[in-house]
């Protein structure tokens, strides 16, 4: 019984697959949970977990890992992404963030076809990152389907949660989608949830799509947990207006559990969304209006929200979100950057780094397992050769449940491969 509990453990990734000690020292230790970094600090890892920061002493036998002269921070994640769906954009057959064609939506679960050996995998791993949050798009519906959180290590179990969020588009995208019209996303979205509501009193008289229901059984499924608030709703909006509508949702649907993503005209109802209690996911470099409901987007966007009292992760939805997570900590950068230009308004280091990784966590529920270095928490680990948030700097070190990670890619392989070619590996010219 034992045996079949330790290898059901590993299949889903709770234990690392090596369990050892390593004591991490005298490096610039940022726990991520916004406050300031620790000078000449140790991490203890112990079991693929943190078991102590701070001035504390490496147990014998522990892995000693020298990180004098460089920082030491949490595993960054990826607060929206569709990293591990898509290889090539324009190649359908590698291509599973949408299914235009399915009838199904609510009930589409990206778990099964996520790639663990996709190339941005490696990529963003070899840029810090070690979670993503990982979304569908949508196809005939607004409801796109259930999202994951995924662990970005070399191995074949990437799916940390499955399931773990339901995704909607309202605004342009949910009005194009709907038929034309925000005014028919709503009525779409409300419908969808009352036959939800419907299913959950009644299963086995819920008739699916019928003349009365619009939604498959399993789709309303899908929603049950969403209406009861035991699964996050993450509804993108950009648009101040929007961003309201979609806070109004929870007067008839008080239990929904809303995560608002994208939000470029945030800040407008900063004090709005801060009272709502309710969390952003937002995209951080959003500052010229590449859609008219992004028409009041600025890069002073987070910082506003944050000083409102919002609590706001960085996101990527529509940024190259399937392969440049790598990009964050470049995002981060600027919004401490901005706390230096006259009428901006941008993070305190702290801060930015948190957006990164205690913010994601948080928003997702899973601070016990994530986001900073503190005692318990899963060893997601970088070791950086300089600021995490300076575009100079970059890891030396990547673990995940305290497991050392490859740091190479496709592209480093490639340049390592023909770099340094002798005379006998090169092609030979047309003879003349």
């Amino acid at each position: 019984m034992k045996r079949c509990f330790i290898a059901l453990a590993l299949s889903l990734g709770a234990v690392p697959v090596q369990a050892e000690t390593i004591a991490i020292t005298g490096g610039k230790v940022a726990i991520g949970d916004g406050s300031a970094a620790l000078e000449n600090a140790t991490v203890i890892v112990r079991d693929g977990r943190i078991s102590a920061v701070g001035k504390v002493t490496p147990p014998a036998g522990a892995r000693i890992i020298d990180a004098t002269g460089k920082w030491v921070t949490p595993g960054l994640i990826a607060g929206f992404s569709r990293i591990g769906l898509v290889e090539v954009d324009g190649v359908a057959p590698s291509n599973d963030t949408a299914a235009s064609g399915s009838p199904f939506s609510a009930a589409i679960d990206v778990a099964p076809a996520i790639n663990p050996k996709a190339g941005a995998i490696a990529v963003s791993r070899r840029g810090g990152i070690t979670r993503a949050v990982v979304a569908p798009s949508t196809g005939r519906d607004l409801f796109a389907g259930q999202g994951a959180v995924i662990d970005l290590g070399a191995d074949d179990n990437a799916i940390m949660r499955p399931r773990a969020f339901q995704f909607v588009e309202l605004g342009e995208s949910g009005a194009a989608t709907a038929g034309g019209s925000r005014a028919a996303a709503h009525v779409q979205f409300r419908n969808a949830l009352l036959e939800a509501r419907d299913y959950a009193r009644n299963p086995a008289g819920y008739g699916g799509r019928d003349r009365d229901a619009l939604l498959m059984r399993l789709d309303a499924a899908a929603l049950v947990p969403v209406v009861e608030g035991r699964t996050p709703l993450f509804v993108h909006v950009e648009r101040a207006s929007d961003i309201l509508q979609a806070l109004e949702l929870r007067r008839e649907f008080p239990a929904l559990k809303l995560v608002l993503v994208g939000v470029s005209e945030g800040w407008l109802v900063a004090d709005r969304i801060a009272a709502a209690k309710v969390p952003v996911i937002a995209s951080a470099l959003n500052d010229l209006p590449a859609e008219f409901e992004m028409l009041a987007a600025t890069q002073s966007n987070i910082g506003r929200m944050a000083k409102a009292g919002v609590v706001v992760a960085i996101g990527m939805i529509n940024d190259n979100d399937a392969r440049q997570a790598r990009l964050e900590t470049q995002y981060a950068g600027n919004l401490v950057a901005l706390t230096r230009v006259p009428g901006a308004t941008g993070l305190d280091w702290g801060a930015a780094l948190a957006a990164m990784t205690a913010r994601p966590a948080e928003i997702l529920g899973l601070s016990q397992e994530l986001g900073t270095l503190s005692a318990g928490k899963r060893a997601d680990v970088v070791i950086w050769d300089g600021d995490p948030l300076d575009l100079a700097s970059a890891p030396v070190t990547v673990m995940i449940d305290g497991v050392d990670q490859p740091l190479a890619t496709r592209a480093t392989r490639l340049r390592d491969r023909y770099l340094n070619l002798d005379e006998s590996q090169k092609p030979r010219g047309l003879a003349r």
